[in-house]
């Protein structure tokens, strides 16, 4: 199949569905005596999606977060407009959080002008911008038309909470294993992306498929045709509807995330072995 030379190649790589060959060939797993060599990224996401519920019930009882969520529904239910909801930190830090724009939590005058602008309108701040993200939340709460009816439902409330939850279980993820949360998320989303248009749209499947094709960072600066040539030449995007494909494609993303976070730290050890010659030259 033209252009899914590497999705055959990882095929082939899991007859059995297991991880191993590929947790060997990267260089994790154990020696011959039985003793670790490198943390294995592949059993932390096996890991991941056993306990998924049970850590994050765990995490839902930080205390820290706890606080964010218990603010967030009181000031919900205090708000009488959206306005005086989203002057509220609580309300935009779990709002931004669960909707995939934790990022842009910090920017809290445009993240209001964004959320309050009317997706039908032509001319709004959402539709200017043309951030899938964006939009998505926009549209889910909309706050233009139906005022707090939206985020004052009971589900809504839960949904975003428990969003929020899974969010900062996963950042914490990453903290021991760089690369999982993404490699999570693909993995839940893959399916309802059906172009490379799509892709390149979203931050985490952008990242996380352009990592596992080899596509360099540099090609942001190229015209957008070319971006989406350079996915469609070494992906069929339809293999993302396939569950078994998804899997391994999410699991060498995860272990070529290892690859540049190993690397970055032998860079940094260099650099920092540099500094300490000069000091003693």
């Amino acid at each position: 199949m033209a252009g899914t030379g590497i999705s055959a190649g990882l095929l082939s790589l899991l007859p059995g569905g297991g991880g191993s060959l590929l947790s060997t060939l990267y260089g994790f797993g154990t020696t011959q005596g039985g003793a670790s060599t490198r943390s294995d990224p592949l059993l932390a996401l096996r890991l991941a999606q056993t306990n998924r519920t049970r850590e994050l019930a765990t995490t839902a009882r930080e205390p820290e977060i706890a606080r964010d969520v218990r603010a967030f529904r009181e000031a919900v239910a205090k708000a009488t407009t959206p306005e005086e909801a989203l002057a509220n930190p609580a309300v935009l830090k779990v709002l931004l959080t669960a909707n995939g724009l934790a990022d842009q939590v910090p920017y809290t005058a445009l993240a209001k002008r964004v959320l309050l602008s009317d997706p039908a309108d032509g001319n709004s701040l959402v539709n200017k911008l043309a951030n899938t993200r964006w939009t998505s939340a926009v549209k889910s709460m909309e706050f233009a038309t139906k005022g707090l009816d939206v985020l004052r439902d009971p589900q809504v409330l839960t949904t975003l909470a428990d969003g929020f939850v899974e969010v900062s279980w996963r950042k914490a993820l990453e903290k021991s294993t760089p690369g999982l949360s993404d490699a999570l998320d693909f993995r839940e989303r893959a399916a309802s992306f059906t172009s490379a248009l799509g892709i390149l749209g979203d931050p985490v499947l952008r990242r996380v498929v352009t990592t596992t094709l080899g596509i360099p960072k540099e090609i942001a600066f190229q015209e957008l045709n070319a971006q989406e040539r350079a996915i469609t030449t070494r992906l069929d995007v339809k293999r993302l509807q396939e569950p078994r494909f998804v899997d391994i494609f999410s699991q060498r993303y995860l272990l070529e995330a290892q690859k540049s976070a190993a690397q970055g730290t032998a860079s940094d050890l260099i650099s920092l072995a540099v500094q300490s010659r000069s000091f003693f030259a």
